[in-house]
């Protein structure tokens, strides 16, 4: 994970280039696709797939910061154990914390999410990691996260998972 994060750093550095004035406050809600891979504490049990989803939240920008709260929902079909455990979905409640470029906004994010593993049950975890947006527009941007999970105990199975997210997100400003 630590050098995925590194690589999007680099990635996103070359993103911040000052540009024209962009407010960031403001309701906002898109689509994203992406892809998440997910390690189980059960060894040799690790796969990943294609993850696509909603957000939706609200962004306060005070000058050279911007803060956050945001819901996301995405949906995967990862069969961790053929034809007996799956992870269909993950829902994430987060806080963002991020400089204002312009039309530029990097930031990091953190917060609860929970996982949807079919043959084990639900469980909450934390997650942490890093984003940038760009606005190509006044009320739209497209953005990049790169997010890590960690959930103990899914479903009381005994049963642990760390999970990476990358997306690429698209987004309406209202």
């Amino acid at each position: 994970m630590k050098k995925h994060l590194l690589t999007a750093a680099g990635c996103l550095a070359l993103m911040t280039v000052p540009a024209l004035a962009q407010d960031w406050t403001g309701f906002y809600a898109g689509a994203g696709i992406g892809k998440i891979e997910v390690d189980t504490s059960v060894d040799g049990v690790k796969e990943s797939d294609t993850s696509y989803g909603l957000h939706a939240g609200y962004r306060y920008d005070a000058g050279q910061w911007v803060v956050g709260g945001e819901f996301e929902h995405d949906w995967t079909d990862i069969e961790l154990v053929p034809g007996a455990i799956t992870v269909d979905r993950v829902m994430r409640l987060k806080a963002t914390a991020g400089y204002d470029f312009g039309q530029a906004l990097v930031y990091v994010a953190a917060g609860a999410a929970q996982v949807d593993v079919d043959g084990l049950g639900d469980e909450w975890g934390g997650f942490y990691g890093i984003g940038a947006a760009y606005a190509f527009s006044p009320r739209a941007n497209v953005s990049l996260e790169l997010l890590e999970h960690n959930f103990s105990d899914i479903g009381d199975s005994g049963i642990d998972a760390d999970a990476w997210s990358g997306n690429l997100r698209m987004s309406w400003r209202f």
